[in-house]
């Protein structure tokens, strides 16, 4: 977890930074909640220093933001801004699967094959969890293998910004029905070296996202 990330004593500020961005994308840290320097330098074995540092950092990640008089405090993202943020992914994402297809040797075939065929397993066997871990893991891949270095900088920042509105549409009932033909599609077009067909495919699949978020924030809210 993240405490144990930076157990041991006083740690470099980077290392502060990722326990606490880790803290906040998996969720141990709520939306909202108040960040206090002394609670979390005690927790992570930090200087307050270099705590101050990492809030820093990751208020200009969008992850934190600073309350006048009232510290930093967990940064809360709005449906609308998880739309916007899904549209921007959208628009890089399609470039990257193209890219992908590009640049994929038979090695990245076998692996993207290999995760399609695991997702494929996890629907059948109603493994929700499961399957969006290897959605994620699939999406990592796709980026990796495109190489396009500056879309990935971009994509992993908005990722932990939004993090919790794709765990959200993930366990969402049918989601993953719906998604895996899409996620298979984009295998099948980079497996191909098609890279028109590949970023039409990524583009569908976000379009997908983009459009199901508001009904999964919808029934979300109807269950309060």
């Amino acid at each position: 977890m993240a405490a144990s990330a930076a157990a041991g004593g006083a740690e470099p500020s980077t290392t502060v930074v990722d326990a606490i961005r880790d803290a906040i994308t998996t969720g141990d840290f709520a939306p909202n909640q108040r960040l206090v320097e002394a609670e979390l330098s005690e927790q992570f074995g930090a200087s307050r220093a270099a705590v101050r540092n990492a809030l820093m950092q990751l208020t200009t990640e969008g992850l934190v933001e600073r309350i006048q008089n009232r510290g930093a405090r967990v940064r809360a993202i709005s449906l609308d801004e998880a739309v916007e943020i899904t549209e921007v992914r959208m628009a890089l994402e399609s470039l990257c699967a193209a890219k992908a297809a590009e640049h994929a040797t038979d090695d990245d075939h076998a692996r993207l094959r290999a995760l399609g065929d695991r997702m494929q397993e996890a629907v059948a066997a109603g493994d929700v969890l499961g399957y969006s871990e290897l959605n994620r893991r699939l999406h990592a891949l796709v980026l990796a293998i495109s190489g396009q270095r500056t879309a990935c900088a971009v994509l992993e920042r908005l990722h932990g910004q939004n993090v919790r509105h794709q765990f959200r549409l993930a366990m969402h009932p049918g989601r993953p029905n719906v998604s895996l033909p899409q996620h298979l599609a984009v295998i099948d077009a980079v497996c191909a070296g098609d890279p028109d067909a590949a970023e039409a495919a990524m583009r569908t699949h976000l379009r997908s996202v983009v459009e199901a978020l508001p009904q999964v924030e919808k029934a979300r809210t109807t269950l309060r």
